[in-house]
C-alpha cells in the first residue's frame, strides 16, 4: 500500500471498498474508516483496518493496521498502530510498531517510537524520536572480506608477497 498520496490528495479514497462485503473485514489495503473535516470526537478509538482522519480527535487511538491522519486533521492522543501516515498535526505520543511516514505538511509535538520513519521535508518534529524495534535482532554474520580487486586495493599489495 502506498501512503505517499494521502494527505495532499484524494485519489486513493476510490480504492476504498464499495460494497458491503468488500475489504472492511481483513484487506489491509482499503481504507474502512473516514472522519471527515469539521467533525469532532473525544475519547477512545480502536479498530482493525485503516482509518483516515481529517476533523479533530481527543484521547487514545489503537490500530492494528493503518491510521492517516489527512492535512486537516487535529490528533491530541496517544497512538499505537502498525503504520501511522501524518500530513496535519498530531500532539501527544506515536508508537507505531512498523512505520511512521511524516508527509511535508505533517506537524508533531511529541514523541515517535517506530523502527522505520519516512520524513519529507518541511515536515515538522518536535520531540523525541526512538527507534527501537522491541525485538533481539539476530547476531551478525561473519562475513570474508572481497577480493582484493573488489576492494580497489590493487595497488596496496608489498613486492615480492
Amino acid at each position: 500500500m502506498s501512503l505517499t498520496p494521502f494527505g495532499r490528495d484524494r485519489s486513493e479514497e476510490s480504492h476504498a471498498p464499495r460494497s458491503a462485503g468488500g475489504a472492511a473485514s481483513g484487506s489491509a489495503g482499503g481504507l474502512t474508516a473516514f472522519i471527515d473535516q469539521g467533525s469532532e470526537f473525544e475519547g477512545k478509538l480502536s479498530f482493525r483496518d485503516t482509518v483516515r482522519i481529517d476533523g479533530r480527535f481527543r484521547g487514545e487511538i489503537s490500530s492494528e493496521n493503518t491510521l492517516i491522519v489527512g492535512e486537516s486533521g487535529e490528533i491530541d492522543a496517544t497512538i499505537r498502530s502498525n503504520t501511522v501516515a501524518i500530513s496535519g498535526a498530531v500532539t501527544g505520543e506515536v508508537h507505531a510498531a512498523r512505520k511512521v511516514v511524516l508527509h511535508k505538511t505533517a506537524r508533531v509535538q511529541g514523541n515517535i517510537e517506530t523502527p522505520s520513519i519516512v520524513i519529507e521535508e518541511g515536515a515538522q518534529l518536535n520531540g523525541q524520536l526512538r527507534m527501537a524495534t522491541g525485538e533481539a535482532k539476530p547476531a551478525l554474520k561473519a562475513v570474508a572480506p572481497p577480493p582484493p580487486e573488489l576492494r580497489g586495493d590493487k595497488g596496496d599489495k608489498k613486492a615480492g608477497a
